[in-house]
């Protein structure tokens, strides 16, 4: 008799688990909706310099460097050429305000040559505001002898040092 209600139980008790059952969809309901944020879209990094820098400055002309002869401060063809690009930068960026350098090589007395660095830087800002950059927006400095580009005392040194440089002031 035990064994009958034994069975009898667990007929019951499947009976009973079989009426719970839930008879599977015909047709799945939709996936839920993707609730995560999109991922942001990145930022284009820029290549190049900073437009108006002074790497974009350098990177834009063709020099930021003229070049004299002794005891000279004409400009000549190629200066002219260095100069107007130059200008074309300046005149893009009309904000922008640049120092004019003087320099010189090492032969002569201090005094002499930060007389002819400041010659030569004027003569720069003076062609760049013949063509047409506002002269207040350019400051000049000479060095002398006292910032040279390349040591030596030889020709191919002196001639290096015999520069004008501009340089944009942020």
């Amino acid at each position: 008799m035990r064994s009958t209600s034994v069975i009898l139980l667990v007929s019951s008790a499947a009976l009973a688990l079989s009426a719970c059952s839930k008879k599977a969809p015909e047709v799945l309901p939709p996936p839920p909706a993707d609730t995560t944020p999109p991922a942001p879209t990145p930022t284009p990094t820029p290549s190049g310099p900073t437009p108006g820098s002074q790497a974009d400055f350098i990177a834009s002309v063709s020099s930021d460097k003229i070049f004299f002869d002794t005891d000279k401060s004409d400009i000549d063809d190629e200066d002219r050429t260095v100069l107007r690009s130059q200008a074309e930068w300046l005149l893009r960026y009309p904000q922008k305000r640049v120092t004019v350098e003087g320099h010189c090589d090492e032969r002569g007395t201090r005094e002499y040559n930060l007389a002819l660095g400041e010659r030569r830087a004027n003569a720069a800002k003076n062609y760049l505001a013949a063509l047409g950059v506002d002269p207040a927006r350019i400051t000049t400095i000479s060095y002398g002898k006292e910032r040279p580009a390349a040591l030596g005392s030889d020709e191919a040194a002196w001639a290096q040092n015999r520069r004008a440089v501009t340089v944009t002031v942020d």
